[in-house]
């Protein structure tokens, strides 16, 4: 269940992380739920591990809403899991392979979870997507800060 109070007023910070998008194992594609993903470079955990809801920026300054999780993807891989970005970009259809984007969390909705089956994971998922678009309707990507310098790839940076 989303955090109601992560969905209500923004603090004015957000966390964000910039990289080019890599392959995975398409398992978010084989849920209904593809994903750009960025790897972390710092596995330690500069940022919480969970799903979130923010925005991610297209290297052409276009910026797409997105579901976001951040962590190991303990359903697949459990504590053995690399830590990943992986960023679900709302109504958007298209090759992001390659591509450098920078992506901005806003709002922490939950935290990462073990389901029990792909199904329960799919409900997850719809959740989220939902949680982030009542999120999105809030605090628009016009009113995101100034980024300055981006952060180095793979490399989590706080604004505000």
């Amino acid at each position: 269940m989303a955090d109601e109070r992560a969905l209500g007023q923004h603090s004015g910070t957000f966390f964000v992380v910039r990289g080019p998008v890599e392959p995975g194992d398409k398992r978010g594609r084989e849920l209904g739920f593809p994903t750009a993903n960025i790897a972390l470079h710092n596995q330690s955990g500069q940022v919480g591990d969970g799903v979130w809801a923010g925005w991610a920026e297209r290297a052409d300054g276009t910026h797409v809403a997105a579901a976001v999780s951040v962590g190991r993807r303990p359903t697949y891989y459990g504590a053995d899991g690399y830590r990943l970005v992986e960023a679900h970009l709302l109504d958007f259809k298209g090759d992001l392979y390659g591509e450098t984007l920078t992506v901005w969390l806003g709002a922490h909705l939950r935290e990462q979870q073990k389901y029990g089956s792909g199904e329960e994971l799919i409900e997850a998922l719809d959740r989220d997507v939902a949680a982030t678009r009542k999120w999105i309707e809030e605090n628009p990507a016009s009113e995101l800060p100034d980024l300055g310098t981006p952060p180095p790839d793979g490399e989590v940076r706080r604004i505000g």
